[in-house]
C-alpha cells in the first residue's frame, strides 16, 4: 500500500463492478529480489532514506556534462554504455502493509529461492554442456529471447518480476472476461481469461503458459500451468507439472499489491514465492520497436 494512506479512499471499479486494474503501471523497485544473507526482513526508516538518496545522487552525478578535456579511455577497457537518463533501476523501497521489505521474496521465510533439485541441476548443466559446444554467435538460438524479439520473459510472467535495469512497465486493460498485461520490454502482450479453466495436454506449453483467472472478493486469482520449458524463472525451466498462482489487489489509487507463488517439486525444495508493490506509472509507455 502507499506511504500515505486515505481512510476515505474507495476501490475504483469497471462496469461489471470488478475492481479496475487498467493503466500504466511499473514495478521497478530498490528492494532486492532475495535478501541478502544475515538481514532481517525489513528496513529500518534511516535505511531507506540512505537507500532512496542513492539513485538521486547517481543520477545527479550521471547526468552531469562530460569533461570535454577528459583522456580517452585506456585501450581495451570498456567506453561504458547509456548514462543515467536511461536507468530505471527504481528509486523506492518496496512498501508493504506498512512496511520496508529487505527482499521481494516473502516466503521461505529467509527471503530466498529454495534449493533447487538435483533434476533442476541436471536439466540446468544440460543445457550449458550443449551450449558449450557452440560460439556465442555460431547461429541465432544461441542468442537470447529478449535479443531476437520473441519475448523478454520475466516482466510478463508467470510470475511478473522486475526487469532491473529499465523498463520494468506495463500497460493494462481490462473487461469483464479478459485482463491483457502488456510488457514493455519487447511489447509482450500476455492475455488472462477470466472463468472456468479450460485445460490444455501437458504436451502443450505455450509461452506466458495457460492462464485464468477467478474473482476472490476484491482479489483476482490467475492460476497458470503449461509454461513454456524455454521461459526460465531464475535460470531454472519449469516442470511440465509446475503451476504459478498469482493475486492482483487495488491496495490504493498508486498501489496494486501482487503476490505470487511458484509450486513445482521437480525443480524446487519447496514452494516459493513472494510480494512486489506495481505502482501507478505517470507517464506514457512508448512502443518498443524490436524487430528480430
Amino acid at each position: 500500500q502507499s506511504r500515505a494512506s486515505d481512510a476515505e479512499w474507495q476501490v475504483p471499479r469497471t462496469l461489471d463492478g470488478r475492481p479496475d486494474f487498467q493503466g500504466n503501471w511499473t514495478n521497478s523497485t530498490l528492494t532486492p529480489f532475495e535478501r541478502r544473507e544475515g538481514t532481517g526482513p525489513l528496513y529500518t526508516a534511516e535505511e531507506v532514506a540512505r537507500l532512496e538518496q542513492r539513485p538521486v545522487d547517481r543520477f545527479i552525478q550521471g547526468t552531469a556534462p562530460s569533461d570535454p578535456d577528459r583522456p580517452a579511455p585506456d585501450a581495451g577497457r570498456s567506453v561504458g554504455t547509456y548514462n543515467e537518463v536511461y536507468w530505471e533501476r527504481g528509486t523506492r523501497v518496496a512498501f508493504i502493509n506498512g512496511e520496508f521489505r529487505t527482499s521481494l521474496v516473502t516466503h521461505p521465510a529467509n527471503g530466498r529461492v529454495p534449493d533447487r533439485t538435483p533434476e533442476a541441476d541436471r536439466l540446468v548443466q544440460e543445457r550449458a554442456d550443449l551450449r558449450s559446444q557452440f560460439g556465442q554467435y555460431d547461429h541465432p538460438e544461441m542468442r537470447p529471447f529478449g535479443e531476437r524479439c520473441i519475448m523478454f520473459g520475466s516482466p510478463s510472467g508467470p510470475p511478473m518480476l522486475p526487469v532491473g535495469a529499465y523498463n520494468s512497465n506495463y500497460v493494462i486493460v481490462q473487461t469483464a472476461d479478459h485482463l491483457m498485461i502488456m510488457s514493455e520490454m519487447v511489447h509482450d502482450a500476455r492475455v488472462i481469461r477470466i472463468g472456468p479453466p479450460r485445460p490444455m495436454p501437458k504436451s502443450v506449453r505455450p509461452y506466458f503458459g495457460n492462464s485464468w483467472g477467478r474473482w476472490e472478493g476484491d482479489t483476482l486469482v490467475v492460476e497458470t500451468t503449461n509454461i513454456s520449458p524455454e521461459q526460465r524463472v531464475r535460470g531454472v525451466p519449469l516442470s511440465d507439472d509446475a503451476k504459478v498462482i498469482e493475486r492482483f489487489t487495488r491496495v490504493d489509487e498508486e498501489t496494486i499489491l501482487y503476490q505470487f507463488t511458484i509450486e513445482d517439486p521437480t525443480m524446487w525444495t519447496e514452494s516459493w514465492g513472494g510480494e512486489i508493490p506495481i505502482n501507478k506509472l505517470h507517464a506514457r509507455v512508448y512502443e518498443y520497436a524490436c524487430h528480430e
